[in-house]
């Protein structure tokens, strides 16, 4: 009879466990290749229980600008006739309009703190973002 009640107690521990809600918890990056968590002194999360958002990752996002760079006075080299001339030093800006790629550096580095969601069941963990300044 005990070992119907310890399989009765296992199944119930073990639907509690999966029954769990989301829980905010915190982390630290132990290694970023692959990526490793630390959430606490027993658990080290590996990058396949991981899902990282966009705030903790390097992405590239398109971007409409219309502007001017900074006025800069210099001069510029420029090939006339198979002969080098350059012209007189002057004080100018260039436009820089259009649609432009930027990348975006959030990538998590080793010694992060992070905070992190832990999704209902416990399997997966959503890494949403790195903590105050980042590395401790």
């Amino acid at each position: 009879m005990s070992e119907l009640l310890q399989i009765i107690k296992q199944a119930a521990s073990e639907q509690n466990e999966a029954s769990k809600p989301v829980a905010v918890v915190m982390g630290k990056v132990l290694a970023v290749s692959p990526i490793k968590i630390q959430i606490d002194q027993k658990l080290t999360l590996s990058e396949s229980a991981l899902i990282l958002t966009k705030s903790v990752i390097d992405y590239s996002v398109n971007m409409t600008v219309n502007h001017a760079t900074e006025s800069h006075t210099h001069a510029h080299s420029y090939i006339d006739d198979s002969s080098t001339r350059t012209t007189e030093t002057n004080t100018h800006s260039h436009a820089y309009i259009g649609t432009k790629a930027f990348t975006i550096h959030n990538k998590l580095n080793v010694g992060d703190s992070v905070v992190l969601l832990r999704v209902q069941g416990g399997q997966k963990f959503v890494v949403l973002d790195i903590v105050g300044g980042g590395t401790l």
